[in-house]
């Protein structure tokens, strides 16, 4: 079909096909663009890629995460604007993918990075001939959250949220085969929810109650111990090769995500680079009441990722909670779940650059 279609493995191309039955080929020449290749070099695992705590089942990158967006809304809207932004809502995505929100103090959000979007595809001179070509507004494309189909707030269900639930338990943490993701899939409808608003909603009960089941299973990963001290230590990584003159604000949004950990490994600053091989070869977080002296140790508030689907009734749409005891008790159980107010560490130490004079001093303490 073309280059990028063709490198997917058997099993994404299967699930792309359960998406969309049949995949769109216009869409094409919009992922062979050099913005959009870009971020197929940045894994949607958010650098879990890199770390021995993980073991993820096969490279997942954030271009197929963008596409999997886009043929679920393709699939439910035939709308190419709406299809468009789906594909692009993505396309600022930096190295290490919401690590540099946490980089930037934005680890419970973790928006901080969407800003550039419309400026990326702006610059593009690609995009916009085929936008031009299309008869379509930049302003109509360089927003995936005026599209409710597309994205709405947690914890309703949308065509970003029902992929990385989809992909990150068929890729990341296995809970699901093709065969259940095919199901939960084709029994979804549009509906309008309670604020007058479309929504992605279940035709039954039992099917819901299924997926809440397995994708609760998903939750408590997303806000692990390990998740959160792998990405803070990567946000701190590349803070501190910026304030060390290695890496540029600019490079997290240029470079590959093997690019930057080359430079990492190879720059002259040995406590940076020894520090990274540590962090390779670490394969267990622990977790403590309080600080821990001589370790790389932090308190990260994650963000709260979850879902709660409308279901489809003889009269409306209901959130499933409010239906289904099962459901209702796995969410709340959820909530619940301890998230935060404990420290985490890695056993080895690692003192993040603030500014050059800490460079300096932990060069110095470390020599």
């Amino acid at each position: 079909m073309n280059k990028y279609y063709d490198s997917l493995n058997d099993e994404i191309k299967e699930y792309f096909g359960i998406l969309s039955p049949e995949f769109p080929e216009w869409l094409l020449e919009y992922i062979d663009t050099p913005e959009m290749e870009r971020i197929g070099k940045i894994s949607m695992s958010c650098g879990t890629d890199y770390s021995k705590c993980f073991n993820v089942r096969y490279w997942y990158s954030n271009l197929d995460h963008s596409v999997g967006v886009a043929l679920i809304i393709w699939h439910f809207t035939h709308d190419k604007k709406q299809t468009l932004a789906g594909l692009f809502h993505d396309i600022a995505t930096p190295v290490f993918k919401h690590c540099i929100d946490f980089m930037n103090g934005d680890s419970e959000t973790q928006e901080s990075t969407e800003e550039k979007t419309s400026d990326i595809i702006r610059n593009s001179s690609k995009i916009m001939s085929l936008l031009k070509r299309d008869g379509i507004k930049l302003e109509e494309v360089d927003d995936y959250k005026i599209y409710p189909i597309a994205d709405n707030d947690t914890p309703k269900l949308s065509a970003d949220r029902f992929e990385y639930t989809f992909a990150s338990g068929l890729t990341f943490f296995r809970v699901w085969e093709l065969d259940k993701i095919r199901k939960m899939y084709n029994n979804i409808v549009i509906t309008t929810n309670e604020d007058g608003v479309q929504e992605l909603t279940f035709k039954d009960k039992e099917v819901c109650e299924e997926y809440i089941d397995t994708i609760s299973k998903l939750w408590p990963e997303w806000v692990s111990d390990k998740d959160r001290t792998v990405m803070q230590f990567l946000a701190d990584m590349c803070k501190s090769m910026n304030n060390a003159g290695y890496l540029t604000v600019e490079d997290l949004y240029t470079l590959s995500e093997q690019e930057v950990i080359d430079r990492i490994l190879n720059c002259e600053d040995k406590y940076l680079s020894d520090s990274f091989k540590l962090f390779q070869e670490a394969d267990k977080v622990y977790e403590s009441k309080t600080p821990v002296d001589e370790k790389y140790c932090v308190n990260v508030k994650p963000k709260i990722r979850y879902v709660v689907p409308l279901v489809q009734t003889d009269d409306n749409s209901v959130r499933i909670n409010q239906i289904s005891d099962t459901a209702a008790n796995q969410i709340t159980e959820y909530l619940n779940y301890p998230k935060d107010g404990y420290y985490t560490y890695f056993d080895f130490q690692f003192i993040p650059y603030e500014n050059v004079i800490d460079k300096k001093l932990i060069k110095k303490d470390n020599a």
